[in-house]
């Protein structure tokens, strides 16, 4: 099965949403094991014309034979659809991948975090009043979210996956790390970080994808709750 070849993935989803226990994998309540149809090549066409880049071809070949989107790691993978004439992803945090710097190089090669470097939260026996710390407090947050989560840090990721606790997971789709599978982090402050497999290689996408669905099947096989 090389990574190009997607047709066994519909027939091993459909196994798994039979299974005993296919419920209790994480996240199979909002996916319920099923993928949007595939993209046709002209609408793949289309949205590449949009974004003026041509996908990792791992995520492209996905696209054109499994699906859209749907069934995948944790709540699934976010669904590529034609909103208002434009080509966009759905999903909670879809909207975090800018579309039009998608073609802009992601520069990182190794994990990084924004927070790094920040000032401490200040801390309420500095202060006089209840008053004075939730206005120094409310002032910290405010920088830190605008450092932290500055759109410039994620110019070049496509997010793909919610998993839970608004951290999330994203598709490098250019510059030198393209076709990696990334964590972004950033919600528990711990930055944004490449996914790895088991033998410490870089994780792209079909890997990533086959890897959650090796688990769940080994999950439902042993009767995991």
């Amino acid at each position: 099965m090389t990574h190009s070849d997607w047709s066994d993935v519909r027939e091993r989803l459909a196994q798994l949403s039979a299974a005993p226990g296919a419920d209790a994998v994480f996240g199979s309540a909002s996916h319920g094991w099923t993928l949007e149809p595939p993209l046709r090549a002209d609408d793949l066409a289309e949205v590449e014309a949009q974004l003026r880049i041509e996908l990792p071809s791992e995520y492209r070949s996905f696209l054109l034979q499994a699906g859209r989107g749907g069934a995948g790691p944790a709540y699934g993978i976010f669904p590529l659809r034609h909103v208002d004439g434009r080509w966009r992803w759905e999903g909670d945090g879809a909207d975090l991948t800018d579309l039009d710097t998608l073609d802009q190089p992601f520069p990182h090669t190794e994990a990084f975090n924004p927070a790094d470097g920040l000032p401490a939260p200040p801390d309420e026996e500095d202060f006089n009043s209840a008053e004075e710390f939730n206005a120094a407090e409310d002032a910290y947050w405010e920088q830190h979210d605008a450092v932290v989560h500055h759109t410039r840090h994620s110019i070049g990721l496509l997010y793909l996956c919610h998993l839970g606790c608004a951290l999330r997971e994203a598709l490098v789709v250019s510059g030198p790390a393209r076709g990696q599978m990334w964590a972004d982090g950033t919600a528990d402050d711990d930055g944004f970080r490449p996914l790895s497999a088991d033998d410490g290689k870089p994780l792209g996408f079909a890997r990533w994808y086959r890897r959650w669905l090796d688990a769940a099947e080994d999950q439902t096989s042993r009767g995991v709750r």
